[in-house]
């Protein structure tokens, strides 16, 4: 009798201990780093475009994958230790979608965890990649850069002021990669349009100010806005010294004219941050970053802010207004 009871809880231990066991053979969720230079607000239609992306692969946050965020806040300084810190939690990869910054510090942080980038300069120059097609290492991701994107911008300017002849251009030069690149396209489309140039540089919120207060004296007749992690985060201070000085500006994002800026020709973030989330998806499954080419960004937008323009006495030609992706009333 007491053979048959001991055999009895012997079973009885086992059942209770083999759910457990299984349990813990389980694969565990895998957590996904996201490395951003701003604040969540400002991440809301680019973070539901990633979550897509990463839908379409069959991976939903809080299901069967996690997302650990870590945010910069614009203090650009802090982006090597929030690299780190997702180094050491081991996430399974890290989406630096923050631009070049985000990007160049997780690259940076780790020579083996994945990395999925979206940057608006070209990655081979700035040493994020050995090609385009053949990334290399760990890192890959989306590209929002275009040679043709300053003569389109300059082109889309041009048909709001037509007269103009002498144009500003404000540039970071903390990315000498990023300012050079762009700097070379703005003066090979201004050349072809007969557009006199004057650079300025802003690199803090003092020098965007203080850059205005010589754009005042010099009164262009236009201003160029270059693409850059650092003036989407004063795309408000950009937008309304614009505003104040009423000059006609043409910036690299939406995000400016939904601020106040008076037009913006780019890349659509929310689909760029879809690709960046496809291929986020393609990496929890297995596949190498370095089977992964760049991809190109594939969508561009031009939003115009009309309240704007009639704030600082532009007429917008009808026909810009009908090609225009949104009007802002």
């Amino acid at each position: 009798m007491s053979t048959r009871r001991d055999f009895i809880t012997l079973v009885g231990s086992a059942a209770a201990v083999w759910p457990l066991a299984a349990r813990a053979q389980q694969p565990a969720m895998p957590v996904v780093g996201f490395l951003g230079t701003t604040s969540p607000e400002s991440y809301g239609e680019r973070l539901r475009g990633f979550r897509q992306g990463l839908r379409e692969n069959g991976f939903v946050e809080g299901e069967n994958i996690a997302i650990t965020y870590r945010w910069a806040e614009n203090r650009f300084d802090r982006l090597p230790e929030l690299a780190a810190d997702l180094v050491r939690q081991q996430v399974a990869l890290i989406v630096a979608g923050g631009g070049t910054p985000a990007a160049l510090n997780a690259k940076a942080a780790t020579a083996t965890i994945p990395v999925v980038f979206g940057v608006a300069q070209d990655p081979v120059r700035l040493g994020l990649v050995a090609s385009m097609s053949r990334p290399g290492g760990n890192v890959t991701g989306v590209n929002f850069f275009n040679s043709e994107l300053s003569a389109k911008r300059l082109e889309l300017l041009r048909a709001v002021v037509p007269a103009a002849s002498r144009l500003a251009v404000l540039m970071n030069p903390a990315i000498p990669a990023n300012a050079d690149a762009q700097l070379r396209d703005v003066e090979t489309a201004a050349r072809a349009m007969n557009l006199q140039i004057q650079v300025f540089s802003a690199s803090t919120p003092q020098e965007i100010d203080a850059a205005f207060g010589m754009l005042a004296r010099e009164r262009p007749d236009a201003l160029f806005v270059g693409g850059d992690t650092f003036f989407t985060s004063r795309r408000v201070q950009l937008a309304n010294q614009t505003v104040r000085h009423g000059v006609p500006t043409t910036f690299s994002l939406r995000d400016y004219a939904e601020a106040g800026g008076l037009m913006s020709y780019g890349a659509s973030l929310t689909d760029a941050y879809r690709q960046m989330g496809v291929y986020a998806g393609r990496i929890l499954k297995g596949v190498k970053p370095t089977e992964l080419p760049v991809v190109q960004a594939a969508k561009f937008e031009l939003v115009i802010n009309h309240q704007t323009a009639r704030i600082i006495g532009l007429t917008v030609p009808d026909k810009l207004l009908v090609a225009a992706d949104e009007v802002i009333e």
